[in-house]
């Protein structure tokens, strides 16, 4: 199956959630793609946290090893893409060159960079899995945006700041990316 198929169609899409830990990549990916599958969409989340736990659980933290973690998952989102599924990324992908790769396998007509530009403050006080108050006491923790550095897109497709954006409004303008 050629990358050009078309579902009902519309293109096949990945979209590319970036952001710091707490932006809320994750919950705004599983909100698309309850959307999309209510429409009869097929579409597949792949998030950085599950994807660590196996495809890529011999990976540390490093920057070569997050960039080797953007390249998996932009491999597998192609594969999807290729077999008429869409994907919706949900991982920190912090160097804009990890991302410019990931759009280069991917193919950048399929690829929607979404920048979840939730501030730092808002992220830290949401905090869901502790890593904040982790880095607090370890600085030696290499948390992005605290003691990595993450590289905000410069030319994101869709820049959604979830403490500003409600769900559902987020969702559809992720979603107003299959019509154009």
């Amino acid at each position: 199956m050629e990358n050009s198929t078309f579902i009902k169609n519309k293109k096949l899409l990945t979209w590319w959630l970036t952001g710091l830990s707490g932006a809320g990549k994750t919950t705004l990916a599983r909100a698309l793609a309850e959307d999309l599958r209510d429409q009869g969409y097929p579409v597949c989340v792949l998030d950085g946290d599950e994807i660590r736990q196996g495809l890529s659980k011999d990976l540390g933290f490093s920057m070569a090893e997050r960039e080797e973690q953007s390249r998996r998952v932009a491999e597998t989102a192609k594969i999807l893409n290729q077999n008429g599924i869409l994907a919706i990324v949900s991982l920190v992908s912090p160097s804009l060159q990890g991302r410019s790769l990931a759009r280069d396998i991917i193919g950048k007509e399929h690829f929607v960079e979404s920048y979840i530009s939730t501030p730092l403050q808002i992220c830290q006080q949401r905090d869901v899995k502790g890593l904040y108050a982790k880095a607090k006491l370890d600085s030696g923790l290499q948390l992005t945006g605290i003691g990595a550095p993450y590289e905000a897109p410069t030319n994101a497709d869709c820049v959604i700041d979830t403490s500003q954006t409600e769900l559902t409004t987020a969702t559809q303008q992720l979603r107003a990316f299959l019509k154009e």
